[in-house]
């Protein structure tokens, strides 16, 4: 065959001498003739560009430069986007905070007669003492917390926001333990008054039942009995956490026994003026009979009668008895015989008889 010439005179092989690779080009990495493999082809530093132009030394250091501001760039913005969550969470929180301490303001103001009554509540008015300390602490932390103006604004840093947060979270820390002790004594003091009155209660009952048996036969008007039998039956039905129920029932049966003792009471002093009446008309005829006893009689000879008599009259050859004088009443008077009485009684007979003035002439 012929053979081709270079354009620097060297001499080319065909394609049949290429090593009887069939007319085919050499590949990369196929064998030499002679049986040696060729290296892999390395690149010069400048290598050419597509265009065949070799590439710049400025252009590795450029690219970095860029890939660190696009970082930093990036890093900025996704720290602006972390610091304006933090910022909204903040100023959410900072409004939570603000209405919930606003909202314990508020119901203190309206509690306020509750907590002043809570906190003159004695530890022996209670069932639980604890309750009674623990309102003392809340009231001393209540007494150095100074009221705040809050506010939460947008415009606020973050830190401001979240150190007006948590002012306002202590504040209405101090407001609800307030408000929690308070309530913790008032239900500690009304659970010891319940159970007062439950036992003031069961005493008054025992008490009344007595009573009750008691004063059978031994009242003015057994009416009251009743009543007080009444006032029992109801006092034992008694239910419910309400120790005015049971106060109630209780000066119930106090009054009901009240009227039953004023009920004994009056007729003891009845039976007793009854005895001295009788007493008083027993001695009265016994005293009757004793001066019965002890009057004299009328019998003739005996002491204390007035003897009868008779005056004389001369009439001529003969005289007329006179009428004799009454005898002395009965009984122990001191009247004796009574002259004028007797003169009144027996008038003068015709021209005989005793003048007016007391002298009896003789006929």
């Amino acid at each position: 065959m012929d053979e081709e010439h270079t354009p620097d005179g060297g001499e080319t092989r065909t394609l049949a001498d290429a090593g009887g690779s069939g007319g085919q080009p050499p590949q990369v990495g196929d064998p030499e003739p002679g049986g040696a493999s060729l290296p892999p082809a390395i690149e010069p530093e400048n290598d050419p560009g597509p265009a065949g132009k070799p590439r710049p030394r400025w252009l590795v250091p450029v690219i970095v430069v860029v890939v660190v501001a696009v970082l930093a760039v990036a890093g900025l913005a996704v720290w602006r986007v972390s610091s304006n969550r933090s910022h909204d969470r903040a100023l959410a929180q900072c409004s939570r905070q603000v209405r919930a301490v606003k909202g314990s303001e508020q119901r203190a103001e309206a509690a306020s007669s509750s907590y002043l009554q809570a906190a003159a509540v004695k530890e022996d008015q209670v069932k639980d003492a604890e309750t009674v300390t623990d309102m003392a602490k809340a009231v001393g932390k209540a007494k150095h917390t100074q009221a705040q103006a809050f506010r939460c604004e947008a415009s606020m840093p973050t830190d401001d926001l979240q150190a007006m947060a948590g002012k306002a979270k202590r504040i209405d820390g101090v407001y609800r333990s307030l408000d929690k002790a308070s309530k913790a004594v008032l239900a500690s003091r009304d659970a010891k008054s319940l159970e007062d009155a439950k036992t003031a209660l069961n005493a008054k009952k025992d008490e009344a039942s007595k009573l009750l048996g008691d004063s059978d036969g031994k009242v003015a008007d057994n009416a009251v009995r009743d009543s007080l039998q009444q006032a029992i039956s109801q006092a034992g039905g008694i239910k419910g956490g309400e120790a005015k129920a049971y106060q109630d029932a209780a000066g119930a049966l106090q009054s009901a026994m009240d009227q039953v003792n004023a009920s004994i009471q009056q007729k003891s002093q009845a039976d007793q003026a009854a005895q001295q009446q009788a007493q008083a008309a027993a001695q009265a005829a016994s005293a009757s009979a004793a001066q019965q006893r002890s009057a004299p009689s009328n019998s003739p000879g005996r002491q204390g009668s007035t003897p009868s008599y008779r005056p004389s009259y001369n009439h001529g050859g003969g005289s007329a008895p006179a009428p004799a004088a009454p005898a002395a009443p009965q009984g122990g008077g001191s009247g004796g015989f009574d002259w004028n009485q007797w003169k009144q009684n027996h008038k003068p007979i015709g021209n005989h008889g005793c003048n007016p003035d007391g002298s009896c002439g003789i006929g």
